[in-house]
């Protein structure tokens, strides 16, 4: 059929420096003319967690727009189908880079926001994003919640009951629920409900819920997180900027960190499922008031392929 449309795609693993780790992303570089359709149904055959479309940008400020959608629907933003279409599009040569520091600006479904790609003897080394102030939306302090919340989650009760840290709502572009653990074997043998974790995240209008300990398997861990999106098509995910970016938040907003104006988070994530992940999270504060959150993290190209339809 010589009307078959073909569209070159790559896939990244993004916060990891090694193959099969971390968290995988397929990125389109170029997927002008496609219709809203088309796109969630390819989202849906790459069946990744995200998958991001490029697009020129509709601001002359931005370098590029992309939406990023999960196999079951569009996001308006997320933490690591940034960082990876940002390196996808520096190793192909689509932006340009300079060491040791370049600053770029992307445009998605929320507006514009900064990138910078940090750059060593001509290669990507780290790719940062600068994310949305923090919005704190929200404890949970009803026990029948907790309870509800440690069931979903195939935890005994206590182990976030007696913990001295809230359940929180808090977003960073997007608004997800986090819940301190005791250990990090009750971490490790989270069995998730996926039908449970839905219904606390419409009731608490979160997208997914993420667990974390101060107990950690790296010594160079601040802490130890899982986290479950299964609303959006995303049963357990091996790393998650858009919520370490909330995390970080919490942690410097609650004192469960040692503040600093520039407080530096190491997040190990992806660990239950094989895909183990080290997210780099700095949080800014004046006067006791965050200012700035970015995520960052190493890349690395795992996939070059042609998808025809």
């Amino acid at each position: 059929m010589s009307d078959r449309r073909a569209l070159k795609f790559y896939q990244a693993d993004v916060f990891t420096g090694l193959p099969f780790g971390g968290n995988p992303v397929a990125v389109f570089p170029d997927a002008q003319g496609l219709t809203h359709v088309q796109l969630q149904q390819i989202a849906r055959e790459m069946n990744l967690s995200e998958t991001v479309f490029v697009l020129p940008p509709t601001d002359k400020a931005a370098v590029i727009r992309h939406r990023i959608f999960t196999p079951t629907q569009e996001i308006p933003f997320a933490g690591h189908p940034v960082l990876g279409t940002f390196f996808v599009l520096a190793e192909l040569g689509i932006l340009s880079v300079k060491e040791p520091v370049t600053r770029l600006i992307q445009e998605c479904n929320i507006g514009l926001f900064p990138v910078e790609l940090h750059v060593e003897a001509g290669l990507v080394e780290r790719v940062v994003m600068t994310q949305p102030k923090p919005e704190f939306l929200g404890p949970v302090d009803e026990m029948e919640d907790l309870y509800k919340i440690a069931s979903a989650l195939g935890m005994a009760k206590h182990m976030i009951a007696d913990t001295k840290w809230p359940i929180e709502v808090v977003s960073t572009g997007l608004p997800v629920l986090i819940v301190p653990a005791r250990t990090l074997t009750a971490v490790r043998s989270i069995q998730p409900d996926a039908s449970a974790i839905m219904d606390i995240c419409h009731r608490f209008g979160a997208n997914g819920i993420v667990v974390f300990t101060t107990v950690t398997v790296e010594p160079s861990a601040t802490v130890h997180t899982r986290m479950f999106a299964p609303s959006i098509g995303i049963l357990e995910d091996p790393a998650t900027g858009s919520a370490s970016g909330a995390l970080g938040a919490y942690l410097v907003q609650n004192g469960v960190v040692d503040v600093a104006p520039m407080t530096e988070i190491i997040v190990e994530q992806g660990y239950e499922i094989d895909r183990p992940s080290q997210i780099f999270v700095q949080v800014e504060s004046d006067d006791d008031i965050i200012q700035t959150v970015k995520v960052g993290g190493q890349c690395v190209m795992t996939v070059e392929g042609t998808l025809k339809f």
